[in-house]
């Protein structure tokens, strides 16, 4: 067992973990934050997608040992003082929300992109979330939802 300190949505959290665990189990099984979906555990749809050091990793393919002393950013942390963020109110709003599985993973990619591109065009939106699968919503309306956010100016 090795102690990892990982600033979790603004706050430092120490945890003890094997050194095979995943970032994804510590999110979900340590730290109780359930929004991160637990699905192919192979890298392949994306559901598991976080922010680390300001890039969109998906926490499965991620030893939680790497992530000592990094700052991840789950879906959890994208609302502030209970308020949805702007991305989130466009997911709502355009429809771009079905049966939320792979939303928080959706979510995440978006963020990361619209952070280090606040104004990405209609191919960059779909090679930044080219990772995440999608079986309800035909992809359109999350990109709808994110160039709607570059529009208005703000992701945050």
């Amino acid at each position: 067992m090795r102690d990892i300190t990982l600033k979790v949505n603004g706050v430092t959290r120490t945890v003890s973990v094997d050194v095979e665990t995943t970032l994804l189990d510590v999110i979900r099984d340590d730290l109780g934050l359930h929004g991160t979906k637990k699905r192919c555990e192979g890298g392949d749809c994306g559901a598991c997608t976080v922010i680390l050091d300001g890039k969109a990793v998906v926490s499965c393919l991620v030893l939680a040992v790497e992530a000592d002393g990094k700052s991840v950013v789950t879906v959890e942390g994208l609302a502030r003082g209970g308020e949805l963020s702007p991305l989130q109110r466009a997911f709502v709003a355009k429809g771009a929300i079905q049966c939320g599985y792979c939303t928080p993973g959706m979510l995440m990619s978006a963020q990361a992109l619209l952070d280090r591109n606040p104004h990405p065009t209609e191919a960059e939106v779909r090679e930044a979330i080219a990772g995440n699968l999608c079986r309800c919503t035909g992809y359109s309306k999350i990109v709808e939802a994110v160039l709607e956010v570059s529009r208005n100016g703000g992701s945050r």
